[in-house]
Formats: structure tokens, C-alpha cells, sequence
């Protein structure tokens, strides 16, 4: 491997195993659900969601109880590239876990910021999680900061294919594939691959571009070790300087990419608050640490502002 390509690579294996531990006192939940409450009575709030958002509609996350890292790695973006068996091994795992992710459904939580987005009461939702629900729910201001699952783009000629288009043209080249290597949807993991023998792997055929034909398919998600798309990352840091504060659920923040806006918005002043059901990188940088599942207190959020 090019020894640039090794040093990002590395980088990329130190941010996967960066471990969260508890580095502040949690605010006591009444008085979590006062200052949150306060917060988005106020208005013009900027939301910052991550994985645990969705656990409850059935996708997985990383750093949980239950989180995937604690049995698989997740592919970093330099061996994706460089390695043609790597990514070859993701599509076969891919076209049997996408199915799981395909079958997710929006929960109360996405439904919850819907709701507080038409009573005008949010800036605008930047999301670091993949699997379109927010979009699905219906939120409108939003980045989908890390990109989405829901498509897929060539490496060699930048054709950009709905993924359920390539789907079927995989089904197509894998007659009775997933019927022979059928798996527990609590194996998948969040970046929509399940574990595969070397067998089916093998077996697998990748269908190329519809374009070009080539085999460097890539779904249209930010890796570990690839940098976010600058427009994002900018779109995202003027939705910060333009909000009056910052209210980030449902994330450890362990990545960079997530916690800069939690550095942005302590720079410029803002009031931040999280919603985390375990520890996180910010804890001790933030107004209010609400220590609780997202999912019941963004309920306790509508009732106590009348939504």
C-alpha cells in the first residue's frame, strides 16, 4: 500500500477504535427536560443527530450496548479503493445486508423533529447517519452529512445509479443467492454489510456501471478515512453560525466530522445541549447532558411544549 494511503488508512483504524467513556456528571433529567424544552421554545435550533436516532427502527450502530464494533470492523475508505477483493467482499455482504437497512422504517423520534421543524421551532437537521430516514419521515431542511444509502456512484466515469436499480441488476446476475446464504438481520451491520463466508463471497457476481462497466461501485457514503464533501461540511458550519443553538441527539460524537459542530458552536457562543442514552466526546463541553434514550424524551419534549 502507498505509504500516504497506509497513513490514512491508519488514521482511519484510530478513529474506528476510539473508545467514549464517561467524562461528565449528566444533568438530572428533570432539569434536562426543562433546559431542552426552554431551548427549543426559543427557536432557531440546529439539530445534530447520529445512530442512536435510528436503533429503534431496526439499524444497528456502532458504539451502543449492542453496538457492531464490538464484533466487526467496518471497512475503511483507502482499502474500499485500493483493494479490489475488499470491495468485491462489501458488495457481496451488501446485496444480502441491504435488505434490512431497505426495510427500516422512519420512528417516533424522526417524526418527533418533523414535528418540531413545522412548528418552526428548528434551523435546520444535519444528520450523520446513512440510511435516508429522515428524509423518509419528512424533514426538509436537512444534510445528510455522511450521504445515503439509497445510491450508488462509479469510481472510474462518476455515474450515479439508484440503488435500488443496482439491486436489481445484482439479483439479476445472482440467481438464488440470498436463498442459499440467508442471515440473522441482527448481524447486520450499519453500514449495510453482514458477515459472509469466503464461499458465497466467491460466488458473488458484481454487476458493473451501467455506463462504463466498470467494477468500482461505490455506495454514496462518507467511509472511515475519506473525507466529508466540502459543500456538506460547509453547508453544515453556516447552518451552526446561523442557528442560535445546537441540540445534537442520539450521537457519541466519537468522529470528527460530527464533533467539530460542537466545537463550532462553543466558539461562537451557542448553547449546546445533547440527548444520548451512553457517554460521549462532548459531555463535558455541553450546557445540558441529557442522559436518556432519544425516543422518549423528544416524547416528553412534544408534550411539554404542546406538539
Amino acid at each position: 500500500m502507498d505509504p500516504a494511503v497506509a497513513h490514512a488508512h491508519q488514521s482511519a483504524l484510530r478513529s474506528i477504535s476510539r473508545v467514549v467513556t464517561e467524562i461528565a456528571s449528566p444533568t438530572p433529567g428533570e432539569q434536562a427536560l426543562a433546559d431542552v424544552s426552554q431551548q427549543l421554545t426559543h427557536g432557531n435550533v440546529m439539530v445534530l443527530t447520529g445512530a442512536g436516532v435510528s436503533t429503534e427502527s431496526g439499524v444497528p450502530d456502532y458504539r451502543g450496548p449492542q453496538g457492531s464494533l464490538s464484533r466487526h470492523r467496518p471497512m475503511t475508505y483507502q482499502e474500499f479503493l485500493h483493494d479490489p477483493d475488499a470491495s468485491h467482499r462489501y458488495w457481496a455482504r451488501a446485496f444480502v445486508g441491504w435488505r434490512v437497512m431497505q426495510a427500516a422504517r422512519p420512528n417516533r423520534t424522526h417524526y418527533a423533529l418533523v414535528e418540531l421543524e413545522r412548528a418552526g421551532l428548528l434551523k435546520g437537521v444535519v444528520t450523520q447517519n446513512v440510511d435516508g430516514l429522515h428524509e423518509e419521515a419528512g424533514q426538509r431542511n436537512l444534510i445528510a452529512l455522511h450521504g445515503d444509502m439509497q445510491h450508488v456512484v462509479c469510481l472510474s466515469c462518476g455515474y450515479e445509479e439508484k440503488r435500488e436499480d443496482y439491486d436489481a441488476r445484482a439479483a439479476a446476475a445472482n440467481p438464488g443467492f440470498l436463498e442459499r446464504w440467508v442471515v440473522d438481520r441482527a448481524d447486520v451491520n450499519p453500514d449495510g454489510d453482514v458477515a459472509l463466508s469466503q464461499e458465497a463471497v466467491a460466488e458473488f457476481r458484481m454487476p458493473g456501471c451501467v455506463r462504463c462497466g466498470s467494477p468500482r461501485l461505490k455506495p454514496d457514503v462518507v467511509y472511515f478515512g475519506e473525507p466529508v464533501p466540502t459543500a456538506k461540511k460547509d453547508a453544515a458550519y453556516a447552518m451552526v453560525t446561523a442557528a442560535d443553538s445546537l441540540l445534537v441527539a442520539g450521537s457519541s460524537l466519537a468522529v470528527m466530522s460530527g464533533f467539530r459542530f460542537v466545537l463550532e458552536a462553543q466558539k461562537q457562543g451557542k448553547r449546546v445541549a445533547t440527548i444520548n442514552g451512553g457517554p460521549g466526546r462532548a459531555d463535558d463541553r455541553v450546557d445540558t447532558l441529557w442522559r436518556t434514550q432519544v425516543g422518549p424524551a423528544f416524547d416528553a419534549l412534544l408534550d411539554a411544549l404542546d406538539l
